[in-house]
Order: structure tokens, then sequence, then C-alpha cells
């Protein structure tokens, strides 16, 4: 039987590769899992013209690289946002649609406590550097986690380009036109990961606004102990692999192998 197609898209801190890593090993042999970096980080600033829709062709052009018609998509944070978008735009590309806290989803239908926590996320887009990553990390989770110390030493080189990139992402969510309609039409399996420490008004909002308005093939998993920023992919990876392989291979009609 043919391997697994699945594409991985990290979110808009961690590249892909380290994001993934764990969660690539423990998908094992049969899976084919690409890594791909979003295409906000092609260049040393992200394009003036970005948006979602560049991650998208980004998405078509790894996929059209290697030959897969169909394959699984799954996104993490602000890939979780441009894979929801992609869903919305190219539904016949995808056999299922796997969403770990994705940004966003949308600007419709948001309860006041989530229309507070993006006007934070307004906010923060005037703060220096310096300031702007830990308050978007405090944020994302409840106000009792405590949120770990930068690593020692010196940050890796690709970290200077994340304030700019959180920036730009933060500004095409106030802007970006999310197919309402199209993506109510998405036929596919969906699953969605739920760390049950993160912010309930910013993650578990969306994920019950997407099981409420769109979906009907929409599996909640929550992992209780995990937040936005240590997350399963990284922390129960093993986990995470099986529940994705089940999804994978329901999508595609095949016999569990878990």
């Amino acid at each position: 039987m043919d391997r697994i197609r699945a594409i991985l898209l990290p979110g808009i801190v961690l590249p892909a590769q380290p994001a993934y890593e764990a969660l690539v090993e423990a998908l094992g042999q049969d899976v084919d899992a690409v890594a791909k970096d979003l295409e906000i980080y092609a260049d040393d600033e992200p394009p003036a013209d970005w948006s979602l829709d560049t991650e998208i062709d980004g998405v078509l052009r790894e996929a059209d690289a290697r030959g897969w018609q169909t394959f699984h998509l799954v996104g993490y944070s602000g890939g979780g946002a441009a894979a929801l978008a992609f869903a919305a735009r190219y539904p016949e590309r995808l056999l299922s649609l796997a969403l770990l806290e994705p940004a966003w989803a949308g600007r419709w239908d948001w309860s006041p406590a989530h229309t507070e926590v993006w006007k934070k996320y307004q906010q923060m887009e005037a703060l220096p550097p310096e300031q702007l990553m830990p308050a978007f990390m405090r944020l994302g989770v409840k106000p009792d986690v405590v949120l770990p110390p930068p690593p020692p030493g010196p940050p890796p080189p690709w970290m200077a380009k994340r304030p700019a990139a959180i920036r730009a992402l933060l500004r095409n969510f106030s802007s970006y036109d999310l197919d309402r309609a199209r993506l109510a039409a998405f036929p596919r399996p969906v699953f969605f990961a739920l760390g049950g420490r993160s912010n309930p008004d910013d993650y578990g909002e969306i994920a019950e606004r997407l099981a409420r308005v769109f979906f009907p093939d929409f599996q909640l998993e929550v992992f209780p102990e995990r937040h936005h920023f240590d997350p399963p992919h990284r922390i129960e990876p093993q986990r995470l692999a099986g529940s994705l392989r089940r999804h994978w291979e329901r999508a595609e009609g095949r016999t569990a192998t878990d």
C-alpha cells in the first residue's frame, strides 16, 4: 500500500524541522510527512504583499513538486490558519485536515471574550521586539501557566525574523477574507488538537466555533496538560501521531494500524 502523504505547516515561531522532528519520527516510515517552512520566512523580511494566499501558493508548489494530487494537511498556530485558508480554496486537493490550535479562523461570530483577546493581539503591533514575544506568549495561555524563560545563550539567527512576521500575520488576519461558504462545504474529516492549558477565549473558542458552524465530520481531542507553547506535536508526539494516523487511515478508508 502507498505511504500516507502529509504536509505539516509550523507556527510563526519555530521553524518546521525542530517543530515537527519528534512527530515525524513518531509517525513512522509508512508516512511521508513533509515539514514545510512558512513562506513568510523565505526572505529576511516578510514580503510587502504577504498574505495567507502566499502560504496557500507555497503548499501547492510543495505538493505539485512531489506529484501529490491529494494529501493530508496539518497546521499549527499560524500554519493552522494557513491550512484553513487552503481548505477553503482547494478542498479537492485534501484528503483530510488537521488543526493544531490554529491562530485564527475567520472574522465572524466572535464572542465578546474572543473580541477582547484580539484587541490585545492588535495592540501588540506597537510593542518593541523585546516586549512583543513575551506578550504574545502570555496571551496564548491560561493566567496560571508559568512560561519557561528563554534558553541560555544568544538566540538562534532565525529568531530575529519573528517579530516582523508576527506583526504581518496579525495585520493579515484583520483583513483576510476567509471564504466562509467554501469552508462550510469542506467534505473531508477534520481533526482538532486543543491544549487544556491554552487560553480558552482564544483557541478554545476557535475549536467550539469550527465544530458548531462548520465541519460535520469534526473530531476534537483535548491534551489536558498541554498549552500553545508546549504543544503535543513536540511534547506528546507518540500520542498525537497515533491520533493523526487513525484520522488519516479513516479518511482514506484504510484499516487502522493503531
